[in-house]
């Protein structure tokens, strides 16, 4: 069910928007609707916990009338007199979770809501547990909501966090695959493809390259959509006009690729805030966690022990916070700085409330200071103190981030991954390298033997030739630093059979250093960045970023020229490149990696579309069946050399 909106909104915004159309008892929300808030019960399954979790907070919840949330499989008492939504998958077991709770009696009314939508089969299956267990008249609706897919920021999105081997590379790839397990595989892609165009409100036009999955998920995708449209009755696109639709006037180019179009940005070491984050932090589904020193046992620890006692911490990284929407797609370098600019505010926002204080002689905190204001009539010390709720939380953001900054830059200290980063950008740019790969990669103090790994993998990847023998000293050495070789087994054979061509994994850009943290070591920091280089990375294009400019400026290129185009708007099924090329350039466009994706490539996107947009307008939606970093990508790779042995 795709909520009626005016005006262009992100895929983030709709999303919401349903969710909220759905708690709200699927009854559109609108502002001059004074119903009474109907309290109920929110019953959800791992995917809808996931869906809901990176888009609405417990307030949010119960703003929206929710009193508990709970999983489906969780023990639950029956409550009396309220409503229980459901957000859940339709399959068989969680039908029959249904029937226990029919069965049980556990909730008055029953706002049955399904993820995707859910088959013939198991609605027969739900009617006949409701007859049986004498419950019918207590199912008030049921839905199907087509949200089968996890928005993270306004342009992200993915298909899976929970159950994410079930459409990963190694799933793909894996040479034991069935016919019957890649039908399920791109079954799911397709559905979830064809819920992100329901919620866009959207039918966008179809391109992807031949032969390999992409082109599968298009035909499949493009006959969805053509079905839809057919049956005029029940089409979720009747009403598609754009000005509803969350993108412009204009319908948007759907740019479905395969992951082996680029292995080596997955493997890339990084150097932008976020990028960083999820390559070396805990950091899933907007909220890192991150090992801290305990202070409240510090102390105690010191006498007891040497090693003081660590905690987990978790910190949301949330649209609302304005430091992290600025600084997310920015170097690391400069994001240390940032903090400590903003803290030096901070602090002189402090001290000016601090002197106001002393000068009417109160004493106490920030906090205690605000519960003197409400018996405090001195206009002045108002005025001082008047955004003291915006300062708290201010300092709450910047704790969180120095905090999290503090926990990369020991990780790029220790692992040196400055140094593997400019390494990497040289050697997929051609640039002339400091050390030769075979000195970084006998080095002894420099990173782990994983970091060693990737460096090399991108070195393979990118090379059109290396010879066995140049290939047996590489591995003689990868095993001298304990790296596992069976990455490599894997590339070796993907190169040997692989249609994509080496060339095109190359790539433009580079990396240049500047002058050392000059704002950070002139100042007294939070952050010791002596021995980290200040890296500027040129901008550049990655190679799926390539394509996509391609594709979106309907240009002439080798690359793209052969590739598959579907209208699902037109009568007659059409693949021809001519008619692609004469048509205008695009403005939006969605972009979905099959078999995963990452933050390097989200970014680059977002910096080409601000880029383009100089000229004219332009907004990329980039989405992928999971979000990887390098070392869950690198446990794949070895996963298929393993199995080829």
């Amino acid at each position: 069910m795709s909520p009626t909106t005016i005006g262009p909104l992100s895929l983030r915004d709709r999303h919401i928007a349903t969710l909220k159309q759905m708690l709200n008892l699927n009854v559109p929300l609108t502002k001059s609707t004074n119903t009474e808030l109907a309290w109920k019960i929110l019953v959800y399954d791992e995917l809808g916990q996931d869906i809901i979790s990176p888009l609405l907070t417990v307030k949010e919840l119960r703003d929206s009338g929710v009193t508990l949330h709970v999983p489906l499989k969780s023990e639950r008492d029956p409550v009396d007199e309220i409503a229980a939504v459901y957000f859940i998958m339709p399959t068989k077991e969680n039908i029959q979770r249904i029937t226990k709770d029919f069965r049980d009696n556990l909730y008055d009314n029953y706002y049955l809501n399904f993820i995707a939508p859910i088959p013939r089969d198991l609605l027969e299956d739900l009617a006949t547990s409701a007859l049986e267990f004498n419950c019918q008249h207590h199912i008030s609706k049921i839905f199907d909501q087509y949200l089968d897919f996890i928005t993270l920021e306004d342009e992200l999105f993915c298909l899976r966090q929970t159950g994410r081997d079930n459409v990963s590379y190694y799933a793909l790839n894996r040479g034991d695959m069935q016919d019957t397990d890649m039908e399920r595989l791109i079954s799911t892609i397709v559905d979830s493809l064809f819920s992100v165009c329901v919620t866009l409100g959207s039918v966008p036009i179809i391109r992807c390259p031949k032969g390999e999955a992409a082109e599968v998920v298009g035909e499949r995708l493009d006959k969805k959509l053509r079905d839809s449209l057919r049956d005029t009755r029940n089409s979720l696109f009747s009403a598609d006009s754009m000005s509803s639709g969350a993108l412009s006037f204009q319908r948007p180019l759907l740019v479905i690729l395969d992951r082996n179009t680029d292995l080596a940005s997955l493997l890339h070491h990084t150097w932008t805030y976020q990028a960083l984050a999820h390559d070396v932090l805990d950091f899933k589904l907007n909220r890192v966690e991150i090992e801290e020193v305990d202070e409240t046992n510090s102390g105690t620890a010191s006498t007891t022990t040497s090693k003081s006692k660590t905690k987990r911490r978790s910190y949301d990284l949330i649209s609302t916070d304005q430091f992290w929407k600025q600084q997310k797609g920015n170097p690391f370098p400069i994001v240390a700085e940032s903090i400590q600019e903003e803290l030096e505010r901070y602090r002189n926002s402090e001290d000016e409330v601090k002197r106001l204080k002393s000068a009417m002689g109160i004493e106490g905190d920030a906090q205690d200071l605000a519960i003197s204001m409400l018996n405090d009539n001195t206009t002045k010390l108002t005025n001082a103190v008047s955004s003291l709720p915006e300062l708290l939380e201010k300092k709450r953001l910047l704790d969180a981030h120095t905090n999290i900054a503090t926990a990369l830059l020991d990780h790029i200290k220790k692992r040196k991954l400055d140094v593997f980063f400019e390494t990497e950008e040289k050697l997929m740019t051609k640039q002339v390298q400091e050390k030769s790969l075979m000195e970084v990669l006998s080095d002894p103090t420099c990173g782990t033997s994983e970091d060693k790994l990737r460096l090399f993998l991108i070195q393979y990847i990118c090379s059109p030739m290396m010879t066995q023998s140049e290939l047996d000293q590489y591995i003689t050495v990868l095993k001298g630093s304990n790296c596992n070789i069976d990455p490599v087994l894997y590339i070796k054979r993907w190169k040997s059979i692989s249609k994509m061509s080496v060339v095109s994994q190359a790539r433009e850009g580079g990396t240049t250093t500047m002058g050392m943290f000059s704002n950070l070591m002139n100042k007294a920091s939070k952050f010791a960045m002596e021995g980290v280089k200040n890296l500027v990375v040129k901008q550049h294009k990655l190679p799926i970023t390539k394509i996509v400019d391609n594709l979106m400026e309907s240009r002439s290129s080798p690359e793209t020229d052969d590739y598959r185009y579907f209208d699902p708007k037109l009568l007659r099924a059409t693949d021809s490149a001519n008619t692609a090329r004469n048509r205008q350039a695009f403005n939006d466009s969605i972009v979905f990696v099959i078999a995963g994706g990452n933050y390097i490539e989200y970014q680059n996107l977002q910096d080409y579309a601000k880029a383009r947009s100089t000229i004219s307008s332009k907004r990329i939606v980039y989405g992928c069946t999971e979000l990887v970093n390098a070392t869950q990508f690198v446990e794949q790779l070895s996963k298929l050399g393993r199995d080829l042995s």
